[in-house]
């Protein structure tokens, strides 16, 4: 699992789904936690903090969102050299083929289908985890 330390971002422009995200974190640990409520807003957040020397460490995005949608933010994130290796999770009522295939395109580490669990988040977690520390760029880096 990432260091209790890692920095999260959660993105969601209903304030409740931020809640509870959030306290699922706080249940696995996690208490570096700040929030947006759209694409819009965190992308100048993700900037701020990576220039500041203090980046996110794990980015959890609702897909649809005014202004800006996770899906936007995902290939924003993907295309800057600074932020591409951020971990970034989808959140989605969409589990539509199609829109899975776009977010794996995009670079999404994983995506989760609302309504979920904290085990079911807690599961995302892990696999990302996983795949991020057996990765040949994070091991180079």
């Amino acid at each position: 699992m990432f260091p209790t330390t890692t920095k999260f971002l959660v993105i969601d422009d209903f304030s409740t789904m931020r809640k509870i995200i959030k306290k699922v974190l706080n249940e696995l640990g996690y208490t570096n936690i700040e929030e947006a409520d759209d694409g819009a807003t965190a992308l100048p957040m993700i900037q701020a903090a990576q220039a500041a020397g203090q980046p996110y460490g794990f980015i959890i995005s609702d897909w649809n969102m005014p202004k800006m949608q996770g899906i936007e933010l995902l290939k924003a994130c993907k295309a800057d050299p600074n932020h591409k290796n951020i971990p970034f999770m989808l959140v989605t009522a969409e589990s539509e083929q199609k829109q899975i295939l776009e977010a794996a395109k995009a670079g999404v580490s994983d995506y989760v289908v609302k309504p979920f669990n904290s085990a079911t988040l807690k599961g995302k977690l892990e696999k990302v985890y996983a795949r991020v520390n057996s990765s040949p760029a994070t091991k180079a880096a």
